[in-house]
């Protein structure tokens, strides 16, 4: 590893309205730790988190948006920073690096967010979809990255984390319901359809 690269590579992540930039989910990430500069110098300012507080962090996000709002590609410098960024429907997607990081990987983090979500909610990522699914989306980015390590980019692994397995079929002729396991068993399969039944309202 190159003496500028870090573990702790993802400085934010964000989702904001495209229509006039209030939060939807942000993530700011602070490493624990920095790694000193060649020569025994202070840590370079790049690797830190320079938005510790809200206020900081909504004066960046709003000027994030207004220098993308109207831009045609997914990459640029901003603020000593490499924002990669996706437009869908009425939100923005942001994930933002320090300079010393490789943007292919930060770009792969963006897409595992935006695929994920189309994954998840099976329709148009949009405000009201996030809002309403909120727990979803947090899990996601937990499971993309926790800390600002990039845990997983594969929208497929993140989702099946994210989701509630289905609930097996059951073959009832291998269950003997006359000994205690068995009773167990049957009794364990008809939670299980009756919590599917409610979920689905019935």
């Amino acid at each position: 590893m190159s003496p500028g690269m870090s573990l702790y590579s993802v400085n934010a992540i964000l989702i904001l309205s495209s229509e006039d930039g209030s939060r939807i989910f942000t993530k700011y990430y602070t490493p624990p730790h920095q790694a000193a500069a060649p020569g025994g110098a202070a840590p370079a300012s790049t690797s830190q988190n320079p938005y510790p507080d809200k206020t900081s962090q909504t004066r960046f996000e709003k000027a994030l948006l207004q220098k993308t709002a109207k831009q045609t590609g997914d990459i640029l410098l901003f603020d000593n920073r490499i924002v990669l960024y996706k437009m869908e429907s009425d939100v923005a997607l942001y994930v933002v690096g320090s300079l010393e990081d490789n943007e292919i990987m930060l770009y792969n983090v963006l897409l595992a967010l935006r695929d994920s979500l189309h994954l998840l909610f099976k329709q148009s990522v949009d405000k009201r979809t996030i809002i309403e699914n909120y727990d979803l989306v947090s899990l996601a980015v937990d499971e993309i990255c926790d800390d600002g390590v990039v845990l997983e980019t594969d929208p497929t692994i993140i989702v099946q984390r994210c989701s509630k397995a289905p609930s097996q079929d059951v073959n009832l002729s291998r269950i003997d319901p006359f000994s205690e396991q068995g009773v167990n068993n049957l009794a364990q399969l008809g939670k299980a359809k009756l919590t599917d039944w409610l979920r689905q309202g019935l």
